[in-house]
């Protein structure tokens, strides 16, 4: 594969304005391999791909649609090991959680949206009431699509397999830091017979590609996975031509630990939290914990903590592997040395490389105790294996402090009591709560409110994101 060119109206082409990047290895601090910045020529060019491509996918029946996405998945099963491989190298995943979870996200969303699409009325009824009166669901349009480095394929097909269904046409801006996985899932695209144009691939930065796609005139709506920060610069960006703008952003989730949670409650929390070393935006990087078993909550998590270890990407095992790039590290050490400095109390982990190491961008797992809720550990999103553990005396202090942060993805909670459980469910202000370890089903909307986002991602609640509604009087019910 040539890294430095782009997948434009169904071929790979050179860059009309491309500027090489490396794209550096976390593990080793060295490059893999070089792609190429796109500039405002190649925006357009792939736009203009998707605005030509729009008509014709628009009116190709679902049933066809739904075929290709199909096509989709069994070449992206086919081309698991050079996704997981890719993955590693890019952003860091060890092998192991690159191929079970990282690569397998993609499956399993791919799969969901055919489940959800295969029930989906895009044609239906208002009601019996008006038996003249159609509701159409239609594609919003062409779609900028800019996802992440931290689940490459978990966002990539979470955007795209919404898309492809929907009958809009898309150009992908995956993160720079993690372009190689998205160019071997764009010959999968190809691989996959989509027509061309409905599938466009430019790589570029945030300031290049991705704010132009967010301004353009021809671009009917902008999916985006990242920071808070860009969130809103998208938005901004986007607001002049008043597209639709989906966005799934930061989180500081709180882990509500009450003293009846299950035995493997904490275990279970810690693990969550230093997995993909921390680089989730629904990690559950608050435990909050009832003060009658803090004491031993506390001393288990920094036992569990100590008992992860760190290794590199190219490696198989259960070990997590280094943060994506010196940014993040950097980033990561400095809010651990705040910890530190603002009196939280370091129980497991703490600053510098682990153990044996002298390159890579690695962390050590880390639990600090006696975190408060004004300290910045207990607000800052850290993305990074960074556990804050907080007492809380009653139902009502965890719930007030839970929902005390401007964002709100997912919170989670540990307790016997079903109804506590219920509750909690419904007063926390996230878009999702997992409770007592049960994961959500394939289909689940994923999406956050407040700072966190707003849209949902994921099934049928996924594929309405990318739909308009047009409402029909007049209806013809004999005709087809």
């Amino acid at each position: 594969m040539d890294h430095k060119k782009f997948y434009i109206d169904g071929a790979w082409v050179d860059p009309i304005e491309g500027r090489d990047l490396d794209v550096i290895n976390p593990t080793t601090e060295e490059p893999f391999a070089t792609i190429s910045l796109g500039g405002q020529a190649d925006t357009d060019a792939a736009v203009a791909a998707a605005k030509r491509a729009l008509p014709g996918w628009m009116a190709t029946p679902p049933e066809e649609r739904i075929a290709a996405v199909e096509r989709l998945l069994a070449a992206y099963k086919a081309k698991a090991e050079d996704l997981a491989q890719a993955m590693s190298q890019e952003m860091g995943a060890p092998l192991d959680l690159a191929r079970r979870n990282q690569v397998g996200a993609g499956i399993w969303h791919l799969s969901g949206f055919l489940k959800a699409a295969k029930d989906f009325k895009f044609e239906e009824p208002l009601g019996d009431h008006a038996p003249n009166d159609r509701i159409i669901h239609e594609a919003v349009g062409v779609a900028a699509l800019i996802t992440p480095w931290n689940w490459p394929m978990n966002q990539i097909t979470l955007k795209v397999g919404a898309a492809a269904v929907a009958g809009c046409t898309m150009v992908l801006k995956p993160s720079e830091e993690s372009p190689i996985s998205a160019m071997v899932f764009a010959e999968a695209m190809h691989e996959a017979g989509f027509p061309a144009g409905v599938f466009n691939l430019v790589n570029g930065d945030g300031v290049g590609v991705g704010s132009q796609l967010s301004a353009h005139p021809d671009v009917d709506m902008v999916s985006f996975t990242g920071s808070t920060r860009a969130g809103k610069l998208i938005s901004k960006a986007a607001a002049d031509t008043l597209k639709r703008v989906h966005l799934e952003l930061g989180g500081k989730g709180a882990n509500l630990i009450f003293a009846d949670a299950d035995e493997k409650a904490v275990k279970r929390g810690v693990l969550h939290m230093m997995q993909n070393s921390g680089q989730s935006c629904n990690a559950p990087s608050r435990m909050m914990v009832e003060a009658p078993v803090y004491d031993r909550v506390v001393a288990e998590a920094a036992e569990v903590a100590a008992k992860v270890t760190v290794g590199p990407a190219s490696e198989e095992g259960r070990h997590i592997g280094p943060v994506v790039n010196r940014t993040q590290w950097d980033k990561i050490q400095g809010l651990i040395q705040t910890g530190i400095d603002e009196g939280a109390r370091l129980v497991a982990g703490g600053p510098g490389l682990p153990e044996g190491m002298n390159k890579g961008f690695f962390v050590r797992p880390t639990v600090f105790a006696d975190v408060t809720p004004d300290m910045t550990i207990a607000r800052e999103e850290i993305f990074g294996p960074v556990l804050s553990i907080m007492k809380f005396d009653s139902e009502e202090e965890a719930l007030e402090v839970a929902n005390d942060t401007p964002y709100g993805l997912t919170n989670y909670v540990q307790t016997a009591d079903g109804a506590r459980r219920n509750r909690l469910a419904r007063r926390l202000r996230s878009g999702m709560v997992e409770m007592n370890g049960q994961d959500r089903a394939q289909g689940s909307p994923f999406g956050g409110m407040k700072q966190s986002g707003n849209g949902r991602e994921g099934g049928y609640y996924g594929l309405i994101d990318f739909l308009e509604v047009k409402a029909v009087s007049g209806w013809d019910s004999d005709e087809a």
